[in-house]
């Protein structure tokens, strides 16, 4: 059955003047217009496409890959208005439409917004930045436990830190008191879980604690030297502040974990300076 909202992978059935249509089992045929069809196609073949529907609402595919699939969430930017709602560039011809309804804030031409895909109850996909509506907030499946690391999308800013949506699939909260690097809507970071309450809400961070974060800053030093031609222009003397605006931890944390790879004899420490051996 086919997917809307989804990448699907079809069988080619024939060819038209208008394009290839697309083998959709009990959804019918497919139409893939000539201005998306791959080089290299043949009959019976087996083509990856994103299936949606057009301004007429019937099916369609497309050999793009838009920014956003139904199920998921990603920062789009907004490109239009209507009378029904905002629209948002997703990487197709056919812009996303979030309803006015499902606008967490009014959005404004221009800017971007987190938003997540889902498909209405006409079976048209649409955008939400209610992202609650779609996402659950609880851990009732017990599928997270404390230090387990994770993909955040950070989706809102709140009183108490940010919202972040955690592997596409659940919403947690990073407290202010635990951020200590540059973040903003939009950003996608390694995380951990750092608590999953008794209600079920979960907490998160971006740093392990204790001996698993010192272990966990210095894979992240080790690829910043590897990053940066094998060197980086702080070292044991460096003012704090400089140390946070380029890892987002504290001089102490920083010394620890340089201890350790110089220990390690993986790097080389001076007053200014980190090399890797």
């Amino acid at each position: 059955m086919v997917e809307v909202g989804k990448m699907n992978h079809l069988k080619v059935v024939k060819q038209v003047d208008f394009g290839l249509y697309l083998e959709g089992g009990e959804d019918g045929e497919i139409l893939l217009p000539n201005n998306s069809i791959p080089d290299g196609w043949e009959i019976d073949a087996y083509l990856d496409v994103f299936i949606y529907l057009d301004s007429e609402d019937r099916l369609i595919a497309t050999t793009q890959t838009p920014f956003i699939e139904v199920g998921s969430s990603a920062l789009l930017t907004v490109v239009g208005k209507s009378k029904f709602g905002s629209f948002l560039d997703w990487g197709l011809a056919k812009d996303l439409l979030v309803p006015f309804k499902e606008q967490r804030i009014p959005m404004l031409e221009g800017k971007s917004y987190v938003v997540h895909a889902y498909l209405d109850s006409s079976e048209r996909i649409a955008g939400t930045s209610k992202l609650s509506r779609h996402i659950t907030e609880t851990d009732d499946d017990e599928q997270y436990t404390k230090d387990d690391k994770v993909s955040l999308l950070i989706a809102t800013r709140t009183d108490m830190g940010y919202k972040a949506v955690i592997n596409d699939s659940h919403l947690g909260l990073l407290h202010a008191s635990d951020i200590h690097q540059h973040i903003e809507v939009g950003d996608k970071l390694d995380g951990f879980i750092k608590l999953v309450r008794d209600d079920g809400r979960i907490d998160l961070a971006l740093a392990l604690a204790g001996m698993k974060g010192r272990g966990e800053l210095a894979d992240r030093i080790i690829a910043e030297l590897q990053a940066n031609g094998g060197s980086l222009s702080i070292g044991d003397k460096s003012e704090p502040a400089a140390i946070r605006d380029r890892l987002g931890v504290s001089k102490s944390a920083w010394k620890k974990a340089l201890g350790g790879l110089y220990k390690d004899r993986i790097i080389e420490v001076e007053a200014e300076k980190v090399t890797l051996i």
